[in-house]
């Protein structure tokens, strides 16, 4: 009878003790990226680099964002609709890449600190949110809306490719000397600091893939299937007649 009672204790405390270990990794931190862009088309260097990251930083979930009316980019050759649903297409059963449409909903342009706000305001208190940045981007900070503030809201994530210029802006450089933590997996709390992460070097962009298909060539394997089908058949990104 002891033997039974001593048993039955251990199964309670074994079943009390795997309770506690979900309860943890239940009310663990989430991690959640942000990959902002016009999409124009989304192609397999954003896919590529996205999922690169999501793995180092053992992210939850990394949100693609496309803009609408970036304040520092070309007007986007075609549609949001038509960008936000090649996007959608492309990410599609890729976790844990996810499409945030909420840049495209407002009707004013697309202030990154607007969006970091917007999805800081949605999170738990100590909840991570990274902020994917490439190079030339990280270097265009300082003419950013209200530059200064993002780091309220998150990390930031810089995107290096080895053919990049390692030399940083002057006025980024005081902000690095206070905020660059050198490994990317040992960034604490909410937000507050950069980091570097190194990328499979991959010569696409979005330009080119445009030029390609004015110009009547293929562009296979540079965007996923489902994006080049969605192409094909909504007639994106042709030379005019």
């Amino acid at each position: 009878m002891a033997d039974n009672r001593q048993h039955a204790g251990s199964q309670a405390k074994a079943v009390a003790e795997s309770g506690k270990d979900a309860a943890c990794v239940s009310c663990a931190p989430k991690r959640i990226g942000m990959l902002g862009g016009t999409f124009d088309p989304v192609h397999i260097g954003h896919l590529r680099g996205a999922l690169e990251v999501a793995a180092l930083l053992e992210l939850d979930e990394l949100r693609l964002t496309p803009s609408a009316r970036p304040p520092h980019r070309d007007t986007p050759s075609v549609s949001a609709q038509d960008r936000l649903a090649m996007v959608r297409s492309a990410v599609q059963g890729v976790s844990p890449l996810t499409v945030d449409d909420r840049e495209l909903l407002r009707d004013r342009p697309s202030y990154t600190l607007d969006t970091l706000e917007s999805m800081r305001a949605e999170l738990a208190a100590d909840d991570q949110l990274f902020l994917l940045l490439g190079w030339d981007a990280f270097c265009g900070l300082p003419t950013w809306h209200r530059w200064e503030e993002l780091l309220e809201y998150c990390h930031i994530v810089v995107l290096q490719r080895p053919d990049a210029d390692s030399e940083s802006p002057d006025a980024m450089r005081n902000l690095l000397a206070a905020r660059a933590v050198s490994d990317p997996k040992a960034l604490k709390g909410p937000g507050g600091n950069i980091t570097f992460v190194w990328q499979t070097p991959l010569a696409v962009s979005a330009t080119q893939i445009r030029q390609l298909l004015a110009s009547g060539k293929s562009v296979r394997f540079l965007v996923p299937d489902a994006v080049l089908a969605y192409i094909e058949a909504h007639g994106l990104y042709r030379a005019p007649n």
